[in-house]
């Protein structure tokens, strides 16, 4: 027996998909959606006339022209950037970051600043972050805001409300969504930052980070964005992911998290550094070293042996053996390395190939690909704008206009 799908239900998942198709393809014709979507041409004449009524799309002869067998080129769609804005705000080590973003995608105003979130009282930190939001909305030029993104290192919880945990901080369960929700009005979600750079990777390349892929942060901390079947990898009660506090070596080297032997622990940049330096394993973590410093690290290693290149070898070994172990669950995939880590991953990636090889997860070690991007912060902002913009495009403008039309089988337009 056939089931029914309500009327408006249907109604909405056709709209969603031409407006993903059309941010997705950026300007393409109604053809392409077509292609793109599998809905019927006069279903999608429909529905973008419709969007383009509502103020969401508006047509352009700046996309790609394809001609037609009589010669005329189709009119390309795009999205209309006064349709609606959002805010992303990255809070990282040391390190803030708001931008307001349009419709189409583009940067409407920006600020960022350094500030030491080891030793900020709680209330300043959250007072840094109302102040700088507070300042690029007044420079947004009376925008439609829609939506806030909040991504941060460390653990939030599942609802996307709360900052559990992070290594920025000593300070812990901070409501962020509640407190920017009831200062602006504006629907917020809190994310885990590694997470928004997996949904950046998604949006920038889809034929390599399509099915299952794995983004790994190698900077001060090592964090993982896990994609599977297509959808991002969350717990029940976190936001999950946690690949640097996975056990490297039990009772081992001293992690910044309070315990000892994690993955982050032997690669993190505070453990390379301690260990090119021949520290002891139960030094504390330095707070924060410089990218330069970092790069200088990376120079000499690659200049001749000693415990500078040792210690870049010791940190690809611990995140080959945690990715074998990954590997072991799930089928290799492929693996982006993001952040100031990545930029020496000529030092890291023999160890780690070695690390995953000796692994069950490893059989297939030789066909593991590698991609590297050594600036977190572009990916992350772009993470935040897509969940923000998508969330809109599936929760509002999806929706449209109410019909009180029966339940039916058909394309509804």
């Amino acid at each position: 027996m056939s089931v029914g799908i309500r009327h408006d239900d249907l109604r909405r998942r056709n709209r969603a998909m031409v407006i993903s198709a059309v941010r997705r393809a950026f300007q393409p014709s109604r053809t392409e959606i077509a292609r793109a979507t599998g809905l019927s041409h006069s279903t999608i004449s429909a529905i973008s006339s419709d969007l383009i009524a509502e103020g969401i799309l508006a047509e352009t002869k700046s996309g790609e022209a394809v001609s037609l067998k009589r010669g005329r080129p189709q009119v390309a769609l795009a999205l209309k950037p006064e349709a609606a804005a959002v805010v992303t705000i990255v809070l990282a080590l040391n390190f803030l970051s708001v931008a307001v973003v349009d419709y189409a995608g583009q940067t409407v105003t920006s600020e960022q600043r350094k500030l030491s979130t080891l030793t900020l009282p709680e209330d300043e930190l959250i007072g840094e972050c109302l102040a700088m939001v507070r300042r690029r909305l007044g420079a947004a030029g009376g925008r439609r805001i829609m939506r806030m993104v909040l991504a941060v290192q460390g653990t939030t919880d599942a609802g996307r409300r709360t900052m559990l945990w992070s290594p920025i901080t000593p300070h812990s369960g901070i409501g962020f969504a509640d407190t920017l929700e009831g200062e602006f009005g504006i629907p917020v979600t809190v994310e885990n930052d590694c997470n928004m750079i997996a949904e950046a990777l998604k949006w920038r390349d889809p034929e390599r980070y399509r099915d299952d892929f794995i983004a790994i942060l190698l900077s001060h901390g090592i964090g993982m964005g896990l994609v599977l079947k297509g959808e991002l990898f969350t717990g029940t009660q976190s936001s999950g992911g946690e690949f640097g506090h996975m056990i490297h070596r039990p009772d081992g080297a001293l992690c910044r998290c309070g315990r000892r032997g994690c993955v982050e622990a032997y690669a993190g940049n505070y453990a390379i550094w301690r260990a090119a330096r021949q520290s002891s394993e139960d030094e504390e973590p330095v707070a924060d070293i410089s990218d330069a410093d970092m790069k200088a690290l990376a120079a000499t290693a690659r200049a001749k042996e000693g415990p500078e290149r040792e210690a870049f070898r010791r940190a690809g070994e611990a995140i080959g053996f945690g990715l074998g172990s990954l590997f072991a669950l799930i089928d290799p995939a492929p693996v982006a390395m993001v952040g100031i880590g990545a930029a020496a991953f000529d030092l890291i990636e023999p160890p780690l190939r070695e690390a995953i090889a000796r692994t069950a997860g490893g059989q297939h070690s030789g066909a593991i690909s590698f991609a590297v991007e050594p600036d977190e912060v572009p990916l992350i902002r772009e993470g935040c704008a897509m969940r923000a913009l998508t969330l809109i495009d599936q929760e509002i403008f999806a929706a449209g206009a109410p019909t009180e039309t029966p339940a039916r089988k058909t394309e509804v337009a």
